[in-house]
């Protein structure tokens, strides 16, 4: 019996791949192989050594190890986590593992692979960011062709626009279903600039939804905010991403600048069936979001004549056009009574870890005796509403 209840179904936005080192270099074009750098396990919890074990065995996990997972049945997501889990870095094991999870469709992102294509660098070269970006595309779209339950996610750096145009064509050709984008000012303009109302146009005209996603930006704060003149904490705390305490506190203030960005520039009123969501980057800052963009156009465009074009209200195209991941950990009912059962899609991490032991219990617990209807929502109507092709 699969991990998630027969009695309805389960959309799943938010997991992972754990990128073996040539991840890259392999799917790069031959002429930029040699300068794109391996993925690196560094700053991970996982150690060189147990990549250095699954590199010897042929980039695989030994048949013992695989079977022991596969025995997990329904508690592999208690116990089959990074890149020891089952699927974590083969695609036909991910398969095994989908059968064993039982949700209906997953996204799938990267994990350590983006560093280049969304380093916040300007002296880093546009061949090199969307060098990276094709190898990765390519890479994703071989992961997840042969299994229509996987939803392979691109990375689109969004930098040069017609470079992130381009990106995006191939993303759609190689049968990618959604484009990852940084989220923080793309190189020296907004992203409602008018440079990228194409690459807009494009997503919406196919349906195609953006993603924002932790790793899409610097995790960690400035070394100054650090700095308090006591020892240092310690620096790696566990999970996929190295997010220390400071930094998760205020990891929603680079999603949240940025889609306040796409109501008040007017991306979400001038392209409608443009869809997005914000993906691992908590949602208890969202009631307060569509709270504070209203006010702010209803008051400010008494002198903003570019607020004075929109026909919707912040909170109205936020709720018809975004949706957004809560924590395992954060009480989404509360944030549901906050705002409205609209906005909010489960989510499993998997195989990281801070995606938790059971997350569908911890849900169910934060939703309490909150209807059946609002459960349907959380867990497939909203997700299909940002990805209707996903039904």
């Amino acid at each position: 019996m699969p991990y998630a209840p027969a009695d309805r179904a389960y959309y799943d936005a938010d997991s992972h791949i754990m990128e073996l080192p040539d991840f890259l270099k392999a799917y790069a074009d031959p002429d930029l192989r040699d300068e794109i750098p391996e993925v690196s396990y560094s700053a991970s919890i996982v150690t060189d050594e147990e990549v250095a074990v699954i590199v010897g065995q042929g980039n695989r996990h030994s048949p013992a190890h695989v079977a022991e997972q596969i025995a997990l049945g329904d508690r592999l997501i208690e116990k089959s986590k990074e890149i020891q889990a089952l699927g974590a870095f083969n695609a036909a094991d991910r398969s095994v593992a989908m059968d064993l999870l039982g949700f209906r469709k997953q996204l799938v992102f990267a994990t350590h692979s983006v560093a280049m294509p969304f380093s916040p660098s300007s002296k880093l070269e546009p061949r090199l960011r969307y060098g990276a970006a094709r190898a990765h595309n390519r890479h994703m779209a071989a992961f997840c062709q042969a299994d229509p339950r996987l939803l392979g996610v691109a990375v689109v750096p969004l930098d040069d626009p017609a470079l992130a145009l381009e990106e995006l064509e191939f993303a759609l050709k190689a049968g990618l279903k959604a484009a990852w984008v940084p989220h923080r000012p793309c190189g020296d303009r907004s992203p409602g600039h008018v440079d990228l109302d194409p690459f807009w146009a494009r997503l919406a005209e196919t349906g195609t939804p953006f993603l924002l996603h932790v790793g899409g930006a610097p995790l960690q704060l400035a070394k100054a905010w650090m700095n308090n003149g006591r020892p240092p904490t310690k620096d790696w705390l566990g999970g996929g991403e190295n997010l220390r305490t400071k930094d998760i506190a205020l990891l929603h203030e680079g999603p949240e600048q940025f889609l306040t960005m796409m109501v008040l520039d007017g991306v979400l009123e001038r392209h409608p069936t443009l869809r997005g969501a914000s993906v691992e980057l908590g949602a208890g800052w969202v009631p307060e979001l569509l709270r504070r963009l209203d006010w702010v156009v209803k008051h400010w465009s008494r002198n903003d004549e570019n607020l004075q074009r929109l026909r919707r209200t912040p909170s109205e195209q936020i709720t018809q056009q975004l949706a957004f991941t809560p924590f395992v950990f954060e009480e989404v009912g509360a944030f549901i009574d906050q705002s409205n059962p609209d906005l909010y899609l489960f989510s499993s991490d998997y195989p990281h870890i801070e995606g938790g032991r059971n997350p569908i219990g911890r849900f169910e617990t934060a939703l309490g005796d909150r209807p059946a209807a609002v459960r349907d929502k959380f867990y497939a109507e909203n997700f299909l509403r940002i990805f209707p092709e996903a039904a």
